[in-house]
């Protein structure tokens, strides 16, 4: 009965050999040549049709947040954005940008104010989730900053640091209220 079964074991042992040289290994493309994985793109890099789309691929997927889009990239806050959270941002529309003073948005997206730009996006994001209906009138909200804006609320109304929530979209980490100003930080 061994002699029978050792021929058996050792076909078994081949097979299983010759399938695992001969798997792909995940790197390779249809092709067969190894695909190239580039480095320190980060989380932002992720490709993933099927999940629920986080915050960034919201803002990418909103034909309103091209600006938003430049800011958050020119910052360096790609990668924050794509980060488990949760988080509230507030995500001005293009028109929030353009009504700033000409000039003040080619200027902020100059590598050398990176720091400043990335300060002023921060004051647009909060940790935690806060649906529209959470709010309350002279409610005190901290943002990534370190600073605080406040919240209005006129019946179905809100405004946050003086920017109107115009709708809201869920996030895989979070929530973004489109809003129709820049909220800038308070100077002290």
């Amino acid at each position: 009965m061994k002699n029978k079964a050792f021929p058996l074991l050792v076909s078994l042992l081949f097979l299983f050999a010759f399938v695992a040289c001969n798997a792909p290994s995940g790197n390779e493309s249809s092709g067969g040549e190894i695909e190239e994985i580039s480095g320190g793109a980060g989380q932002s890099a992720v490709q993933d049709d099927e999940s629920q789309m986080d915050i960034l691929k919201v803002a990418l997927g909103s034909p309103d947040h091209t600006y938003l889009v430049k800011a958050v990239q020119a910052a360096g806050l790609a990668n924050s954005l794509t980060n488990a959270g949760p988080f509230t941002v507030f995500a001005p529309v293009d028109d929030a940008f353009k009504a700033l003073p000409e000039g003040t948005v080619e200027n902020l997206l100059k590598p050398e104010n990176q720091s400043t730009l990335s300060g002023i996006l921060k004051h647009h994001v909060t940790t935690s989730v806060f649906t529209k209906d959470q709010f309350t009138d002279g409610q005190s909200l901290w943002v990534a900053d370190g600073g605080n804006i406040t919240m209005k609320v006129e019946g179905e109304d809100v405004w946050a640091g003086g920017a109107k929530i115009l709708g809201s979209v869920r996030a895989s980490n979070g929530i973004v209220h489109v809003v129709d100003a820049i909220i800038l930080p308070q100077e002290e």
